[in-house]
């Protein structure tokens, strides 16, 4: 069994108004393994999109620990987990966010750790990979949806990150883009983990562990 990569342990996220509780993540258990694919499926609502920003950083847990690589990523102060991020984490989510003033292959630079000719390179090699190389000059509003979240895709992985996160990446896109861009995801794990949540079945059908989120809790 490969080694476990990133892991929640008693992961709960807890929203309260005046004295009503709301647990969008309620003690839930998770494990992620190197080169596995991930998915998390359930309604709207669930807590499935929280989970997903707890495991990566983005949101801090109310109670319970993440470990990546042996260490305890929300201990961490702020400028440290941002860091942690752009180098180790790539990110893909429901709407594809680019700047509109910038070209597909500047989009994609925009995540790079480091500058440089390298950065360069690597973003050049993974659009040519994507089948977007004859897009690299043109601006988002020249782009179709497909398009634009293949250039999503290129960016979360140019750099080549540890771990994949795709928040439901297909929502706004049409069954066959939506695959083509599943398909682009899932291939990903043969150079790192990937989770992604999804409320649609069909687009976890190539995962490896898939999990049930309803009301906060999560199981196989």
């Amino acid at each position: 069994m490969p080694e476990v990569i990133l892991q929640g342990q008693q992961l709960s996220l807890l929203y309260q108004e005046g004295t009503e509780k709301t647990f969008a993540v309620d003690h839930v258990d998770i494990k992620i393994h190197k080169g596995e694919f991930v998915g998390v499926m359930g309604p709207s609502g669930s807590g499935k999109s929280s989970l997903l920003y707890l495991l990566s950083g983005l949101k801090r847990p109310t109670e319970g620990t993440v470990i990546y690589q042996d260490t305890d990523m929300h201990m961490l102060p702020e400028p440290k987990l941002m860091g942690l991020r752009l180098r180790d984490f790539g990110f893909v989510f429901q709407q594809p966010y680019l700047m509109t003033y910038l070209s597909a292959l500047e989009n994609v630079l925009l995540a790079a750790p480091c500058g440089g000719a390298q950065s360069v390179m690597q973003a050049h090699e993974v659009m040519q990979q994507l089948g977007l190389h004859h897009l690299e000059s043109r601006r988002p509003y020249k782009l179709s949806g497909g398009e634009k979240q293949r250039v999503c895709v290129a960016r979360a992985t140019a750099h080549q990150p540890d771990i994949l996160f795709a928040d439901e990446p297909t929502a706004s896109l049409d069954r066959t883009n939506g695959e083509a861009v599943m398909k682009l995801i899932a291939g990903y794990r043969s150079r790192g983990a990937v989770l992604v949540v999804s409320h649609d079945p069909a687009m976890l059908r190539e995962c490896d562990t898939m999990y049930h989120m309803h009301d906060g809790h999560l199981e196989l």
